[in-house]
């Protein structure tokens, strides 16, 4: 193999003190471990090492060998089958490729089929940029997901996911994420426990090249990257804060755990504090304030209804609320100017206001 991981010998015996450290604790599980360090190719055998590191204590316990050297194979064949994943760093590869999990959920083995699931989809792609935006556009229709409310649970693993034909936001980030990962993308799970207001959590996926660019996992902007619903939310987090801030899911060690606001007050998987990169994403002027609009049939369930919003001096405004196939917190949103009166409407509903701080305007289907 051309392609060989240059880890330093101090990385590489630190690694090696932490696995018989991990060995001694694991006796029945050792020689899987071993297996798998041992069956790998010579060139795959420090990232291995790593891998094995820093995995979660239920992981060491768990998994088998077999199912540790396919994950090293084809994350391998991945790196060294695209362009870009040929140039990626060997810190980003190890913490954002290798890995087959980013936090709890169920720990399939996804990186085989995805491989040729999804390879065909971003063959003719000439960046790990434009790769992510071919995924997010086209794999969710292929395996057959959709956001709901109604999913089984919240954090479901990709497989589970499939299975059920539904997912929650986070659900649909793991899947984007081993997607990018199975043809050599680095990318990692990104959410807040609460936005700003206390209207709710949210998870998307941020992906590498050359920088860390962001999407709402099934929710693309045509090929476009860092372009989201959720910006303005996003841009009023609060860094350092383990409620109202943004954080990205890590390997490393690091000070930090991942909230995890389907498991409160679980603290074993690391995060790092990213909310910096957010706070300046949408910066709105002062005299205008957000307003979002949803349309409710009597179940109390969104509909996507025709919208148009007049106002003084020949304002207007046309659009189409969201149903329940868009995320919960995700509306027709349009920035008003503060002080002015506008009326809201809908073929079976109308509604005025006054524009003095951001609101959701809630119109009657029927």
């Amino acid at each position: 193999m051309k392609t060989v991981l240059l880890i330093s010998l101090a990385f590489y015996f630190s690694c090696s003190n932490s696995l018989l450290n991990q060995f001694n604790d694991l006796k029945d599980h050792e020689s899987q471990m071993k297996e798998a360090i041992e069956k790998v190719s010579s060139g795959q055998r420090p990232a291995m090492e790593w891998l094995i590191s820093y995995m979660p204590e239920a992981d060491l316990q768990n998994l088998s060998a077999d199912y540790l050297i396919t994950n090293s194979e084809y994350a391998f064949k991945a790196k060294n089958s695209f362009k870009w994943a040929k140039t990626v760093p060997d810190e980003i590869f190890l913490n954002y490729v290798l890995p087959y999990a980013s936090l709890n959920e169920r720990r399939d083995d996804w990186r085989k089929d995805f491989f040729y699931k999804f390879s065909p989809l971003v063959k003719d792609a000439i960046s790990a940029y434009e790769a992510a935006a071919i995924l997010n556009n086209e794999i969710f229709e292929l395996v057959g997901v959709q956001y709901s409310t109604k999913r089984p649970k919240a954090d479901q693993s990709p497989f589970e996911s499939i299975e059920a034909g539904l997912a929650s936001c986070t659900g649909l980030s793991f899947l984007l994420i081993d997607a990018c990962r199975s043809v050599g993308i680095p990318a990692r799970f990104v959410g807040t426990p609460m936005w700003y207001n206390d209207s709710g959590n949210h998870s998307w996926v941020e992906i590498w090249d050359g920088e860390w660019h962001f999407t709402g996992a099934a929710e693309p902007v045509e090929n476009q990257l860092n372009q989201v619903w959720f910006s303005d939310l996003a841009s009023k987090a609060k860094i350092g804060d383990t409620k109202y801030g943004i954080f990205a899911a890590t390997w490393n060690r690091t000070e930090l755990f991942f909230p995890m606001d389907w498991l409160p007050g679980i603290k074993k998987y690391y995060a790092v504090d990213v909310t910096d990169r957010y706070i300046n994403q949408a910066i709105i002027d002062s005299g205008f304030v957000a307003i979002g609009i949803r349309a409710l049939n009597d179940s109390g369930k969104r509909e996507s209804v025709n919208v148009t919003v007049i106002g003084e001096n020949n304002y207007f405004f046309e659009g189409v609320s969201k149903n329940e196939t868009y995320d919960m917190n995700d509306h027709l949103t349009i920035l008003l100017p503060k002080g002015k009166v506008f009326t809201v409407k809908s073929k079976n509903d109308s509604q005025t206001l006054e524009t003095e701080n951001e609101c959701i305007i809630t119109l009657s289907v029927n």
